[in-house]
């Protein structure tokens, strides 16, 4: 299908509403402050805004820090072709405690916020709300929002710190996540293009399944990467789903499509893998150089194949 957002202004599908983090995301995209955003409620919502045309680009949650990976996104990437990845974004997670104004810390008997946000603060609840229950909802920012509606069941929610920009809540209580350090990566995904040029501080992400359940599988899969030089940042295995003990690996290593190392490690992938599938290579957001170990530089990658183009030309 054509995409119907060709030549005109670029469309920005997000979790939404307003508020949430991955909002917070999309505003460190580049070239997105002046286009058109597109609110969604699931990740599969976004791709398919994606496919369909409605947007041009979509930003996803693929990865945090105490969670590990997002298995909504990681399932929808590993099912849906013809996407790519163009960027990562880092957000530090920071909650608030938020209410309707006039409500006080010791009115709140029940507490509505995203499940994951909620595992993330039990410490904190524990020690100053013990006797508190959960409502969930689909996101932070929804379960905000849902506090100023009047069948609302919630007393307080757990929101991103920038809801208060948005809607007329209070808060009743800064920072209140258990890992102060907490982040959450989220990806900037498209329609399959030619991958964004090489810096030299790149990300490239594949998802691979393995040809057998046998001794030796997974260990020849990383060797394609190890004996190469090249680092992995994340190796996380899902399910395939068709029967029990039949997994794919969601894999970002260090290094660029345009890098020998990686292009090599790729192929050597594809020769092992039924398959295989090439999610983009990508800018890294904490612009740290990705560097090869071993004599794995693409000069010296140049170096060999004119030597052993001399040999097989009798030179």
């Amino acid at each position: 299908m054509a995409n119907s957002v060709t030549n005109k202004k670029p469309t920005y599908a997000f979790l939404g509403p307003v508020g949430t983090f991955t909002e917070l995301a999309l505003a460190q995209v580049k070239g997105a402050k002046n286009a058109k955003t597109l609110p969604v409620s699931t990740v599969s919502e976004a791709i398919d805004a994606v496919i369909s045309g409605k947007a041009t680009r979509a930003i996803v949650p693929v990865e945090n820090s105490i969670e590990g990976g997002v298995s909504a996104t990681l399932d929808a990437l590993a099912n849906t072709t013809n996407i790519r990845i163009f960027g990562e974004y880092l957000v530090a997670i920071t909650f608030n405690l938020v209410a309707k104004p006039g409500t006080k810390l010791a009115d709140v008997k029940v507490i509505t916020t995203h499940p994951t946000a909620y595992a993330q603060c039990r410490g904190w609840l524990q020690d100053n709300l013990p006797k508190h229950s959960h409502l969930p909802a689909t996101s932070t920012a929804q379960a905000a929002v849902s506090l100023l509606e009047a069948n609302s069941t919630a007393d307080a929610a757990i929101s991103a710190k920038s809801i208060t920009d948005h809607y007329k809540l209070t808060v009743l209580a800064k920072n209140i996540g258990d890992n102060k350090k907490a982040q959450t990566r989220f990806i900037e995904i498209g329609l399959s293009a030619k991958p964004t040029a090489r810096s030299g501080k790149d990300k490239t992400s594949v998802i691979v399944e393995l040809p057998t359940d046998r001794p030796g599988a997974l260990l020849e899969m990383l060797e394609q990467f190890a004996a190469r030089g090249v680092n992995l940042s994340r190796i996380e295995s899902r399910p395939v789903g068709d029967q029990l003990g039949r997994y794919r690996f969601n894999i970002d290593a260090q290094g660029h499509i345009d890098d020998e190392a990686i292009a090599e490690a790729l192929m050597g992938l594809h020769r092992f893998s039924p398959r295989i599938v090439f999610l983009g290579s990508y800018p890294r957001a904490d612009k740290q150089k990705s560097e090869h170990e071993g004599n794995n530089s693409n000069k010296e990658f140049s170096s060999a194949e004119n030597w052993l183009n001399k040999l097989r030309s009798g030179r």
